[in-house]
């Protein structure tokens, strides 16, 4: 249920800050018409750091309401506070997501017991499937494999999203977990290797502005064509690279901007992309046939 192509979907807004429902529900629209299999709001690219707990509520209830249930919804509920990521998780639930998001604690710190006591308790406390979400160049921790391995033993926990972008790491993950936890890719750049490793597909930035590519890339490897879906991943590199040319999601929000398919609008701390920059983007853009 949980595989292929997953976007981590941005977060449009209107000009004066409010969120843009009309353009949340036209990027749904557009990504399901492209083949992607999952949405998932309010992650990372969802800015979901500079949500209010209303706004982060009603975006998953939106999601929800608008996809009607013809692809999964996997809502980012993650926090690095275990009590404010139940409470998340339990609104997820109840307004009918079908599994949640759970980044690893930021800023705290957490030991390898601390996190995985974090998970724990929230399996232990929710009965809807759990994603983990390791990124370590993002919340200053780094999730082992052997507490990935730990926290898989918890039915409800099903997959892990994997942003180390370490395919060594990766690789420990797939040999300890096996068929007991769906291995996602968390970065663009490392799909391929991914699934090479038995990982189920991706929780994409790129296939915000992409999605056709980024499903046919994993489709291809799921019929056994390992050349075209190379040959995708290749296409894909120079766009994943200008997509983070700055921090996530400033450069996928400027290129969807760009194509028409939302405003120019980002909160505070993150702001507009450096003329340099933009100009790289444009680029990109321009020869990938998107603008």
């Amino acid at each position: 249920m949980f595989s292929g192509s997953l976007v981590a979907i941005v977060t449009p807004f209107k000009e004066g800050g409010e969120i843009d429902v009309k353009a949340f529900a036209d990027l749904i629209e557009f990504q399901i018409a492209n083949g992607t299999d999952g949405i998932v709001p309010c992650g990372t690219t969802g800015e979901s750091a500079t949500l209010s707990h209303e706004e982060h509520e009603r975006i998953i209830y939106l999601t929800v309401k608008l996809v009607k249930k013809r692809v999964p919804v996997i809502a980012g509920t993650g926090s690095n506070s275990t009590r404010e990521a139940l409470r998340l998780t339990k609104c997820a639930q109840k307004v009918g997501a079908d599994a949640a998001l759970l980044i690893t604690p930021y800023y705290n710190k957490p030991t390898q017991e601390g996190l995985y006591r974090h998970y724990k308790t929230i399996a232990q406390k929710v009965d809807l499937p759990l994603i983990m979400y390791n990124v370590p160049g993002r919340t200053a921790v780094n999730m082992l494999p052997e507490t990935v391995a730990r926290l898989a033993e918890f039915k409800n926990i099903v997959g892990i999203k994997e942003a180390s972008a370490n395919l060594a790491q990766i690789t420990d993950i797939a040999r300890l977990c096996r068929e007991r936890l769906i291995l996602l890719s968390g970065d663009d750049f490392t799909i391929l290797p991914t699934l090479a490793m038995g990982g189920r597909g991706v929780i994409s930035v790129v296939a915000n502005i992409v999605p056709a590519d980024v499903a046919a890339l994993i489709d291809a490897f799921n019929a056994g064509d390992l050349e075209k879906a190379k040959e995708l991943q290749f296409k894909l590199m120079p766009l994943c690279s200008a997509m983070f040319i700055e921090t996530n999601p400033i450069p996928v929000k400027t290129a969807l901007a760009l194509m028409g398919k939302i405003q120019q609008g980002l909160r505070l701390p993150l702001c507009d992309m450096s003329e340099g920059n933009l100009k790289k983007l444009k680029s990109a853009l321009q020869d990938y046939g998107l603008i």
